[in-house]
């Protein structure tokens, strides 16, 4: 058997998220085939709940949400940090799959907005993103960096000439940091179609690192069509010399709630679904993976009545997102 009949037997035997892999960049890993569940997840905890009550007609519904892998998020420096990140990499090493991580840290995140904070020093951000690194070493892992940040920084969003410049150094920083660990893919966020057009998003990317990334992240934790997202990072990736790029379906099963104004559009925004499920069976050529960046049932802040504070989970709108 050759080896690349070998390595698509491999992708079809570990099952969700296997396929063709995407071609190889020099310097830039594409993760294996197998994306990890999280059994620590919230949608796992509270599908666990349901069960031990006897509640087994919502649990079938929320299997649908906790079944599938997402993303972890570490978006703070709380003692353990790395240490959690740690035995993620190896379980998902253990399991055969590969685990994505999201690292949310940045100095100044979200402008003020519901998911404020952030490391408090550009000193503080550098050795974090170290003791990250660190704790993947010598395992295989797909990292989105940062959402939002550079999208923040291009469209001039709370921070001035100085905070926009230390923020591109920090994520050059975090690129390089992170892609010296030989099976780790990193990809730089870049936002959504609809936020910064895509001649004025490539540029910043660079100043980013991104050409030094494995490519860029489209969607997260937002509601623009795959379609959409595709014809965008296309052109994006063309400004980037063939950089490759993920996208978040987790929620963009309706497509964005067009209806909506101000931050209900992009906050809890009723009547979204859940996407495709996460697979590097993309059908193009650039797209390495659709990812459920977003983990779906947990909320973007408590933009509503009744909603709770971005992160927490949100069983609610949980359901709303399979339709039931």
């Amino acid at each position: 058997m050759t080896g690349r009949r070998r390595a698509l037997l491999l992708a079809l035997l570990l099952g969700t998220g296997g396929g063709v892999l995407p071609p190889h960049q020099p310097g830039h890993p594409a993760p294996a085939a197998g994306f990890y569940v999280d059994p620590g997840g919230q949608a796992a905890r509270y599908l666990r709940n349901l069960r031990a009550s006897g509640r087994h007609a919502e649990a079938t519904v929320i299997r649908r949400i906790a079944d599938r892998p997402a993303a972890v998020w570490f978006t703070d420096a709380r003692p353990g940090f790395a240490d959690r990140a740690r035995a993620l990499v190896g379980a998902a090493r253990r399991a055969g799959r590969t685990p994505v991580l999201t690292l949310y840290f940045i100095p100044n995140r979200d402008c003020r907005g519901y998911s404020a904070g952030g490391a408090r020093t550009a000193r503080t951000y550098r050795n974090w993103i170290s003791s990250m690194a660190g704790a993947m070493r010598g395992h295989r892992a797909l990292v989105i960096l940062e959402p939002d940040a550079v999208a923040h920084a291009a469209g001039g969003h709370c921070l001035g000439p100085r905070g926009v410049a230390q923020r591109y150094a920090l994520l050059a920083h975090a690129v390089d940091t992170l892609r010296a660990n030989p099976g780790v893919a990193v990809y730089v966020d870049a936002g959504h179609p609809r936020w910064i057009p895509a001649a004025r998003i490539a540029p910043a990317l660079r100043r980013a690192g991104a050409t030094r990334a494995r490519g860029f992240s489209l969607n997260v934790a937002n509601f623009e069509t795959t379609a959409d997202n595709l014809r965008y990072g296309t052109e994006v990736s063309r400004l980037l010399g063939g950089r490759h790029f993920v996208v978040d379906t987790s929620r963009n099963g309706n497509g964005p709630a067009r209806r909506m104004t101000g931050d209900r559009r992009w906050c809890n925004p009723p009547g979204r679904r859940l996407g495709t499920a996460p697979t590097r069976r993309t059908g193009h050529r650039l797209a390495d993976a659709y990812l459920w960046v977003k983990r779906p049932g947990e909320s973007d802040g408590d933009c509503v009545s009744g909603a709770p504070p971005a992160g927490h989970w949100y069983p609610t709108y949980a359901r709303s997102l399979t339709g039931s």
